[in-house]
């Protein structure tokens, strides 16, 4: 079945940014590793064609730039990863597209670097990494902050998505994982930061002042379709300063797409179409720190109705992104050979 994905990572050594990785794997495993967040036109194209995922949405590396607390650094990074990401696309544009990342310790120039990003280079939106270090590595900004209230201006006045994309917490505020470092990273720590964190976006009143706004969470929506309604069932009992105009259940399905990144279960999809619905769900395979083939052989294999299967498969990231449908396009792209 032909797909679209869209978490899906690379690094860079110039700046060399690659090595934030190196901690999510073994030693043993690390140097493949490396050379996939390094590959884009060869193996990874490669692996795409032998499993029909016909365009990738390409977004850097977690932490990324939220981690370069240094304002003036993060700033020089974004842009010039996003001139590579653009140049990236622009080599086989039929196959791949591009999340923008941004420096969001300074949010004016964040902003700016988004409109650059969308109107010039043509990406598709951004990936933010959670939250931001900002000036020191102890001072972390969530994006539910005042300061981020002309950034999300203009996030709505584009109409772009922004995906919401897992960092682990700082292990200096976070004692509950002390003595257990096996909680750090996708076991568990990535999702209950994440889904915090879009708690925090819903409760913030953010979607009332921007209706339109549109958040994307990997992972089957970091746990929040199969707590969201005890959330909301508390939180009418008590509220606790809680004022906004709808339910966080209502946010969920109205502002919130989930994708299948690194969660390919399929019980818990079930669980999310349950919840959500099967139009805001997309397939994602979160490569290459996850298997593309197996994503794909999972999804390839799920027993769903076509008409669902196909929105979850293509059909929603093409109505999301504005591409266009995927059987449209020649089977396969010329190889890629340089620039």
């Amino acid at each position: 079945m032909k797909k679209i994905a869209l978490e899906e990572h690379f690094g860079a050594t110039d700046p060399n940014i690659v090595q934030q990785s190196e901690e999510h794997f073994t030693p043993q495993a690390w140097p493949g590793r490396r050379a996939e967040l390094l590959d884009i036109h060869e193996a990874r194209l490669k692996q795409m064609d032998e499993l029909e995922i016909e365009k990738v949405i390409l977004s850097l590396l977690a932490p990324g730039i939220q981690s370069l607390y240094d304002r003036t650094q993060a700033v020089d990074w974004a842009q010039r990863l996003n001139d590579y990401a653009a140049d990236q696309v622009g080599a086989n544009p039929d196959r791949f597209e591009s999340f923008a990342a941004l420096p969001m310790q300074d949010p004016d120039r964040a902003t700016e670097e988004l409109e650059r990003s969308v109107n010039d280079l043509g990406l598709v939106g951004a990936l933010i990494n959670g939250f931001s270090q900002v000036d020191d590595e102890d001072t972390v900004v969530y994006l539910d902050d005042p300061r981020y209230a002309e950034f999300w201006a203009t996030v709505a006045e584009l109409d772009v998505p922004v995906y919401l994309h897992p960092r682990d917490p700082l292990a200096s505020k976070s004692p509950q994982y002390d003595g257990h470092p096996w909680l750090y990273g996708s076991s568990w720590a990535f999702s209950v930061e994440t889904g915090t964190h879009a708690l925090r976006l819903m409760g913030s009143g953010l979607f009332d002042r921007h209706p339109n706004l549109t958040i994307i969470l990997g992972h089957l929506g970091e746990l929040l379709p199969y707590n969201i309604w005890r959330t909301d069932h508390r939180l009418a009992v008590a509220p606790r300063g809680l004022d906004v105009e709808h339910s966080f259940g209502h946010y969920l399905r109205t502002n919130f797409y989930l994708t299948t990144s690194g969660n390919f279960r399929t019980p818990t999809l079930l669980n999310a179409i349950q919840e959500v619905g099967a139009d805001r769900i997309m397939f994602s395979a979160d490569y290459p720190f996850e298997s593309m083939e197996e994503a794909a052989t999972w999804f390839d294999r799920v027993e769903l109705n076509d008409r669902d299967k196909h929105k979850i498969a293509a059909g929603n990231a093409q109505r999301l992104f504005g591409l266009s449908p995927v059987e449209a396009r020649a089977p396969r792209s010329p190889q890629y050979t340089g620039r």
